[in-house]
C-alpha cells in the first residue's frame, strides 16, 4: 500500500473508531461487536506501525475510552485507567502467556483470574478512609464525576473499616465495575413496559444511564451493584505486594469483591478456569462476557509495563457470542433518515442470552447475498457482544421454498428512485427528498435528546403530524398552532401546550445541537460540536470553503464534502430561511473562559474575500473583542482586506498592528 492510500485509510479508521468509542462509552449503545471493534483497532495499529510518520498523538490507538461529556463535572484519575487487550480463543491466550514468560525472562508467574463483569468501569477515591469522589473511566485520564450516583450503591462503603498498615491511609483509589443483576433489570424494564416507556436493551445500558441521572433518588431505586477489582494509588499505607493480597485486604476493608476470583499457580489452571466459567456463564445472576487474567506479583507487573492503551500484564479472554436457532418469517427493508435502505430479518421469537429476539439487522444487501438468506430459512442468530442480534449463517438441509431476496427496484416507502452510492459500495439510497419515511426519521432525529431535545415529539406524534399534512419539512414544527395539535388524536389542550412550549424552548439550543439535528450525512455529534465551536455562527460556517473545513482536525475530506453538498442544495437554503424566520438560534456560545480577544479593539478596512464585514465582526465579538470605527492609539488591530483606505495609512503612522485576512482568520480559529 502506498502512503497516500494508507493516510486515507488511517483517517477513516480513526473516525470510525472514535464514533464507536462514543457510542459504547458515552451513549451506552454499541453498534459493532467487541471483535469487530478490535479488528478495526488492530488494522489502525498495523498501518501506524508500517507508516510511523502518519501516527497522530490524538489517534484512538493512543487512547483508552472517550473524553468525559463536555460541560459536566470531571475528575482526573490519580493514575491512568487502562483498558484491556482482548483474546477470543485459548490459542490467543497462550500467545499472551508466551509474551509474559519472555518479558519475565522465563520466570514463571502466578496468575489471578476474575470474571469480566459487563458493566460500567468506575474509580473511587478515599481520603483518610472516607469516600470523597467517584468517576467513570472516561478517556482513562479524566472521567465524568458521578460521585452522588455512586454513593447510592449500598455495596460501596462510604467509610472504610480500619485495618493496620492500610487504613487509615492518606489516599486510596480503587477501581471496579458497576453492574445490575438480571433480576433487577427485568423488574425495572417491566416497570418501564407498564408505563409505555422505551425499554433498555441490556443491563449495561441501564447501568450507564442510571449513573448519569440528575435525580439520585431514581438511581438509588435501581439497586445498582459493584465489584472492586484493582487499585490506582495508595499513599500513607503499606503497599500491596500482589493482586491477590489486594483482593483479600479489599474485602476486609469492606469493599465488595467477586467471590469467583481465583489464584492460579499455572497457566493450565487459567485455561481450566476460563472453560469452567464459559460453561457456568448462564447460571451467574449478572452479565459476564469473559475472564480477566492478571499477573499476580506487582513487581512483575511493573517489569512488564504497559502500552499507551493497555497493560502488558493483564488480558481479557472473551467468551464466544451467545447463539440460538430460529426461522426467518420475513425480510423487510427499512428507510433511514438519510434515505439509506437497510434489510432487516423478521424472526420467529427466540430466547438468546436471556432476551427475546424477534428481528436481526442484515446491515446491507451484499451481506444478504453472502449469507444467501431467504424467507423460511432456519438460521443461527447470535447476540454479538451480548448486545446486537445478527444472523451468522443459514442452516443447510431440507427444501428451500423461499425466493432469493434482491434489492427492491423502488423505495418501499415512497416508490421513489433508489441509487447505489458511488462512494459506498454496498449502500442503496432513496433520492426522493419528499420521501415520507425519511422525513419521519429526520423529524424524530431532529427532536431527539442529543439534538434539539423537543420533549413530546415522539414517533406517534410525528406520524400523525405527517398524516395530517401539518409538517412537510423540519422547520414546519415551529409554525404549528395549538388548534392544529388539538385536532390530532394524541393531543388535548394541556399536552398540546406542553409540546408547543418544548418547541419554543428548542429555539435557544446552541448551533452544535442544530447542526446535529439537521442530520447531515457523516456529521455526528462530535463533528457538529467541533464545527460549531470553530465558526461560532451559522453564516460563518455556511460560507466556509471545503478546503478550510478539510483542514480541521477530526473533520477531513469526507465530512467536508458532505457538509458543503448539503448546504448547496436549494431545499437546504429554503429550510434555513424558514428556521431563521421562526427565530431558531444559529449561534454557539463560546467555551467558558474562551474570551481570547477580550478587551481588544478591531478596525476593518478594505474588502474581505472569505467573510462579509458582519461575519468578521461577529467572530470578534464572540471571543470578547470590540469593533470600533476609527483608528487611534488605543486600537489593537486593523484588519486589512483588498483595497484598504485611509484607516490603513493611519494605522501605519500610529504603529498599530495590521492583520491581513489570513492572519485574522488564524487568530480567530486558533
Amino acid at each position: 500500500m502506498d502512503k497516500v492510500k494508507a493516510e486515507k485509510e488511517i483517517k477513516k479508521l480513526s473516525r470510525d473508531i472514535e464514533e464507536h468509542n462514543r457510542r459504547y462509552y458515552d451513549l451506552a449503545h454499541p453498534t459493532v461487536t467487541d471483535k469487530e471493534y478490535d479488528d478495526l483497532l488492530k488494522r489502525l495499529i498495523a498501518l501506524e506501525e508500517e507508516f510511523p510518520d502518519l501516527k497522530d498523538l490524538h489517534s484512538p490507538s493512543q487512547r483508552v475510552g472517550i473524553q468525559a461529556p463536555a460541560g459536566g463535572p470531571t475528575v482526573k484519575h490519580h493514575t491512568k485507567m487502562y483498558s484491556l487487550d482482548n483474546t477470543y480463543a485459548v490459542d490467543e491466550l497462550k500467545e499472551w502467556h508466551a509474551r509474559i514468560l519472555k518479558g519475565l525472562s522465563g520466570q514463571k508467574p502466578e496468575y489471578v483470574v476474575e470474571l469480566k463483569i459487563d458493566g460500567v468501569s468506575a474509580a473511587l477515591t478515599y481520603q483518610d478512609g472516607n469516600l470523597i469522589s467517584g468517576a467513570t473511566r472516561g478517556d482513562g485520564i479524566t472521567g465524568e464525576d458521578v460521585t452522588p450516583a455512586l454513593k447510592t450503591i449500598r455495596a460501596i462503603p462510604l467509610k472504610l473499616i480500619k485495618i493496620p498498615d492500610v487504613i487509615p491511609a492518606k489516599l486510596l483509589e480503587v477501581r471496579g465495575e458497576v453492574y445490575m443483576t438480571h433480576q433487577d433489570f427485568e423488574r425495572l424494564n417491566q416497570d418501564r413496559r407498564d408505563k409505555g416507556d422505551v425499554l433498555f436493551a441490556n443491563p449495561r445500558n441501564f447501568t450507564s444511564g442510571s449513573l448519569k441521572l440528575l435525580d439520585t433518588r431514581m438511581t438509588a431505586r435501581r439497586n445498582l451493584q459493584c465489584f472492586i477489582h484493582s487499585f490506582g494509588v495508595l499513599e500513607g499505607g503499606e503497599a500491596f505486594k500482589t493482586q491477590w493480597e489486594f483482593l483479600q485486604k479489599a474485602r476486609v476493608l469492606g469493599f465488595p469483591v467477586n467471590p469467583f476470583s481465583r489464584l492460579c499457580g499455572s497457566f493450565d489452571e487459567v485455561v481450566a478456569y476460563c472453560q469452567e466459567f464459559q460453561e457456568k456463564r448462564a447460571t451467574i445472576p449478572y452479565d459476564v462476557d469473559g475472564v480477566v487474567v492478571k499477573v499476580n506479583a506487582l513487581d512483575q507487573q511493573t517489569r512488564l509495563g504497559a502500552t499507551l492503551k493497555s497493560p502488558r500484564w493483564a488480558v481479557a479472554y472473551k467468551f464466544p457470542a451467545k447463539q440460538a436457532r430460529t426461522k426467518v418469517i420475513a425480510i423487510e427493508v427499512q428507510v433511514g433518515r438519510t434515505g439509506v435502505l437497510t434489510p432487516v430479518a423478521k424472526l420467529e421469537p427466540v430466547e438468546c442470552a436471556g432476551v427475546t429476539i424477534s428481528s436481526a439487522t442484515l446491515h446491507n444487501f451484499d451481506i444478504v447475498g453472502q449469507l444467501g438468506v431467504r424467507v423460511g430459512d432456519t438460521v443461527i442468530v447470535e447476540r454479538a457482544g451480548d448486545v446486537i442480534p445478527k444472523i451468522t449463517r443459514v442452516e443447510g438441509g431440507g427444501e428451500r421454498k423461499g425466493k432469493s431476496f434482491s434489492v427492491p427496484k423502488a423505495c418501499p416507502a415512497c416508490q421513489g428512485e433508489i441509487v447505489k452510492e458511488k462512494t459506498e459500495q454496498v449502500a442503496y439510497r432513496c433520492v426522493n427528498p419528499l420521501c415520507p419515511k425519511q422525513l419521519e426519521r429526520s423529524l424524530m432525529h431532529f427532536a431527539s435528546r442529543g439534538a434539539m431535545d423537543i420533549e413530546g415529539l415522539g414517533e406517534s406524534a410525528v406520524r400523525q403530524l405527517l398524516d395530517k399534512g401539518y409538517v412537510r419539512d423540519l422547520a414546519d414544527i415551529y409554525y404549528l398552532k395549538k388548534e392544529d395539535l388539538c385536532r390530532l388524536e394524541l393531543f388535548k389542550a394541556k399536552k398540546a401546550g406542553n409540546l408547543l412550549s418544548a418547541i419554543e424552548k428548542s429555539k435557544t439550543q446552541p448551533l452544535s445541537r442544530l447542526l446535529f439535528g439537521l442530520g447531515i450525512s457523516n456529521i455526528g455529534e462530535k463533528a457538529a460540536f467541533t464545527l460549531a465551536r470553530r465558526f461560532g455562527t451559522m453564516p460563518l460556517l455556511r460560507s466556509a470553503p471545503a478546503e478550510e473545513l478539510e483542514a480541521i482536525h477530526e473533520i477531513g475530506p469526507v465530512m467536508a464534502a458532505a457538509f458543503v453538498r448539503f448546504f448547496q442544495q436549494a431545499s437546504t437554503h429554503r429550510l434555513m430561511e424558514k428556521l431563521m424566520a421562526a427565530g431558531v438560534g444559529m449561534k454557539e456560545p463560546a467555551a467558558e473562559g474562551d474570551q481570547k480577544l477580550k478587551g481588544k479593539k478591531f478596525v476593518f478596512t478594505g474588502e474581505l474575500k472569505s467573510w462579509t464585514r458582519q461575519q468578521a465582526g461577529e467572530a470578534v465579538k464572540r471571543f470578547g473583542g470590540e469593533i470600533v470605527s476609527t483608528v487611534s492609539r488605543s486600537t489593537d488591530y486593523v484588519v486589512a482586506g483588498e483595497g484598504p483606505g485611509s484607516k490603513y495609512t493611519k494605522a501605519l503612522s500610529l504603529g498599530v498592528t495590521i492583520l491581513h485576512e489570513a492572519q485574522f482568520q488564524e487568530m480567530v480559529h486558533a
